[in-house]
């Protein structure tokens, strides 16, 4: 078949028709070796030192959902890099913040990105955003053998829900559970204090401009406690990634936008170093 194929120019024949609407089966008839939950790792010897990225934020408010992300990528004590991307569009109305071991996960993000645009081309239509957030757990549990070895994957996944018209989270353990978050929510080494972070200043009728704001917040708290997630790096114009996901669809802030929220934050941060504080009931 190879030897046809170079001399016609033409693909097989399973590549031309039809079947099914998921790239991850058609992957797993015609090459199951490149995906990366069969492949198989030597035998360990000690543990595995490879580049995780930190943590990952979402908010929802009333016109959609904002996602963001530290810069830094650890290695056990040390910092693997200062500027790493994690947060990702998944497609029109999605996006994907990424947190574990960063070669696997962004690997994950580009299978995921051609799961849903050959669902959509084969079928005609968007996936809803609920079959968008199964197929993304049935991607983590099949990383499940490399999980079990040190290799976890676990993102955060937000959208915007056109049948619902608002904004939803959902997170995920290394075995492919998947939960809605009511509002907000958070997911990597430094997530349980830019949980603590957003519990304490979130609010359901949040603007956009100020759940911005409070996903920000919640990052540098979460480098204030947690050495592998890195806070705004003034000397090197490093800032968060933010996203944000309306009726519009997906949209990035700029370098300038980002480093604008990250300034207003620090300079006040100077007057308050721990921050705002919550109204006492």
């Amino acid at each position: 078949m190879e030897a046809n194929t170079r001399s016609t120019g033409r693909l097989p024949a399973a590549f031309l028709t039809p079947g099914s609407s998921s790239f991850m089966d058609f992957l797993s008839d015609q090459s199951p070796e490149m995906l990366p939950g069969n492949r198989s790792l030597p035998p360990l010897q000690g543990a595995i030192e490879a580049p995780h990225g930190t943590t990952i934020v979402a908010a929802s408010f009333p016109g959609g959902v904002v996602l963001a992300g530290d810069r830094r990528a650890t290695m056990g004590n040390m910092i693997a890099q200062r500027d790493i991307e994690k947060v990702f569009p998944a497609d029109e109305y999605s996006a994907v913040g990424i947190a574990g071991t960063a070669g696997l996960a962004v690997e994950m993000v580009k299978l995921f990105q051609l799961e849903l645009e050959h669902f959509e081309k084969v079928e005609g239509a968007q996936l809803s955003l609920e079959g968008k957030a199964n197929r993304l757990s049935t991607m983590i549990r099949s990383n499940l053998a490399m999980a079990m070895q040190g290799l976890a994957v676990v993102p955060l996944f937000a959208g915007y829900d056109i049948d619902r018209e608002k904004g939803r989270i959902f997170s995920y353990d290394v075995t492919g559970g998947r939960s809605e978050e009511n509002g907000y929510a958070a997911t990597g080494s430094g997530s349980i204090f830019a949980r603590g972070s957003m519990k304490k200043l979130y609010r359901e009728d949040l603007t956009e401009e100020q759940a911005l704001t409070l996903v920000v917040q919640a990052l540098y708290d979460a480098a204030d406690d947690d050495s592998a997630t890195g806070g705004p790096d003034v000397a090197r114009r490093i800032y968060p990634i933010v996203t944000v996901i309306t009726d519009e669809g997906f949209r990035r802030l700029s370098d300038q936008e980002s480093s604008e929220i990250a300034r207003s934050i620090l300079e006040r941060r100077l007057e308050q170093p721990d921050g705002p504080r919550a109204a006492l009931l």
